[in-house]
């Protein structure tokens, strides 16, 4: 069996807890001969701007670029908020994207049948809920130069640049349009096309990208219109196609479809490797108190396995294992305030459901 190399980001606040969780799993595997791999940790964020004064080492980025795959948990402490741009733990996780090129990133949006009663929205509405975001990871303006802080007349403003060129709109339009061919040929591309001339850009280019596919039924979308459809009909979706800020509000908003921000993956891919987190932040209100939810944590776990280690069958115990457990009744706090498991009880869980398919 290959032996493959994978390096972890714990991160702050949550982070170390879900990770721990996470790795439970990857032993197991291990013990089993299921797998073959060997994973070295390393700091983003908070923790690395404690010990070095930087949110991303370079050699930590090059690390990065050489391992099969990357596992973070979450990146973010209030206690550097005030930090400049490329002080911030936020920036780390910029800077890693763009090292690794990770202009995809895949969020989807699903529902456990035993949390149904758990979202803010009636059953009906999204019971089998199935929806992937595609979202593009390395441009617009989170990007986009220039940037910053300058005197006008005597008054400071902020600005930035939101920017696409038509090769990066190209790229992940061809990889929304394979996902699309293996679901149910329907594409919602967002943008904001009435108002700004980057987003008339993105819905020239798919167009141009789409002559080429006309058994693909594609749809553009005002994205405050999307954020409205989003909650009102859910299930008219189903691959949304988005630029990189729009995608970061509305996979946010999605995934209170769930019921919880907790239960959700994602993973963000290049041509060579892929990076596996869940969709949450580093939640620092309950960080240390061993109630945060693991669930997205090892579900992007599960995602790691499909994409990038080619062990999807790994990947269904995993998916299984966490449905088995919510439909048994166990949930940590974000589900249950009243009767709820503890995160390492509930990886503990997850790990036993695993181990009864192995």
């Amino acid at each position: 069996m290959n032996k493959k190399n994978i390096l972890i980001f714990p991160g702050d606040e949550i982070g170390p807890e879900i990770i721990t969780e996470a790795i439970k799993v990857i032993d197991y595997f291990n013990e089993s001969k299921l797998t073959n791999i060997s994973y070295d940790f390393a700091d983003i964020g908070g923790a690395a701007l404690d010990k070095y004064d930087t949110p991303i080492k370079t050699d930590d980025l090059d690390k990065a670029k050489k391992s099969d795959a990357i596992l973070l948990a979450a990146v973010g402490t209030p206690k550097y908020d005030n930090n400049p741009r490329e002080k911030k733990p936020e920036y780390g996780l910029l800077a890693l994207r763009k090292h690794l090129n990770l202009f995809i990133n895949i969020r989807p949006i699903f529902v456990f049948n035993s949390l149904l009663g758990y979202s803010s929205l009636k059953s009906e509405l999204i019971s089998d809920l199935d929806i992937v975001i595609i979202r593009e990871l390395i441009g617009d303006v989170y990007f986009g130069e220039p940037r910053g802080f300058k005197d006008i007349n005597g008054d400071r403003v902020g600005y930035n640049t939101m920017l696409y060129s038509e090769s990066e709109v190209q790229r992940i339009t061809q990889f929304a349009i394979e996902a699309a061919k293996n679901r149910q040929k329907q594409i919602t591309s967002i943008d904001k096309a009435n108002v700004l001339e980057c987003s008339q850009l993105w819905r020239q280019t798919v167009d141009r990208m789409m002559i080429k596919h006309s058994d693909i039924d594609l749809q553009h979308m005002y994205v405050d219109n999307a954020a409205m459809q989003i909650i009102k009909n859910p299930k008219q979706f189903d691959v949304i196609l988005t630029p990189n800020l729009f995608g970061d509000i509305l996979s946010d908003a999605a995934s209170m479809l769930t019921g919880s921000i907790g239960l959700l993956p994602s993973a963000s891919l290049s041509n060579d490797t892929g990076m596996f987190e869940p969709i949450h932040g580093s939640a620092p209100d309950i960080a240390g108190q061993g109630i945060v939810n693991p669930l997205a944590m090892i579900l992007s776990l599960a995602m790691m396995f499909e994409y990038t280690l080619d062990k999807p069958e790994l990947s269904k115990i995993i998916k299984k294992a966490v449905d088995e457990v919510l439909n048994d009744g166990y949930f940590t706090k974000d589900l249950s305030s009243k009767d709820f498991i503890s995160t390492s009880q509930m990886g503990d869980k997850i790990l036993e459901r695993i181990k009864k398919q192995c």
